[in-house]
């Protein structure tokens, strides 16, 4: 079942989402907070921009922090074809009746960006790192502060091996968080 306005609100009050938005804010800014079924959570103002400056190659299992030159600022240009990670304002406790999917915000949709997260697991807890790619041949500008996607909440039955019960990798994020190889 997905979770309606009103559910979100709930489950914010006791801890779901910090630095929780109970209004869709939507005049002069790309908007975020609560809608109908579902969460617009805003981009914080930290950004990792891939680069090819040192001509290193991108490999999850030996990942280079090289590949990626930190940003900080109101906005952050994408160029044409590029990626960035980033990382939202809100941060999220997801519980374990709880399985969170993230799709992207149609108006950034509609200028050739992508945003992918993996779903957030019952059990998971931090800030979500966001990854962006900019599919059109122009840089896209993202704003600090405004919406960047939207997270869908589903509950069902309590889980019997949380995220946090696996140890999960990504369990805790306080900042962009690159790949890791769980050893």
């Amino acid at each position: 079942m997905i979770l309606n306005d009103s559910q979100i609100k709930e489950l914010s009050k006791n801890g779901m989402i910090s630095n929780f938005s109970e209004k869709n804010v939507c005049k002069g800014v790309i908007s975020f907070g609560l809608s109908s079924f579902g969460y617009d959570a805003r981009l914080s103002n930290d950004y990792k921009i891939c680069t090819n400056t040192y001509s290193t190659i991108i490999d999850p299992k030996n990942f280079d922090e090289k590949t990626f030159i930190h940003h900080s600022g109101e906005t952050c240009l994408i160029p044409p074809g590029g990626f960035v990670l980033c990382m939202t304002m809100e941060k999220f406790k997801i519980p374990n009746d709880v399985l969170v999917i993230c799709v992207g915000k149609s108006t950034y949709a509609r200028c050739g960006l992508i945003v992918n997260v993996t779903p957030l697991e019952p059990g998971w807890e931090g800030y979500v790192t966001l990854e962006l790619s900019n599919t059109s041949t122009v840089p896209i500008k993202v704003y600090s502060g405004e919406g960047i996607c939207q997270f869908l909440f589903f509950k069902g039955d309590k889980c019997s091996n949380s995220y946090k019960d696996k140890s999960g990798k990504y369990m805790h994020q306080e900042e962009i968080t690159f790949p890791k190889i769980k050893n």
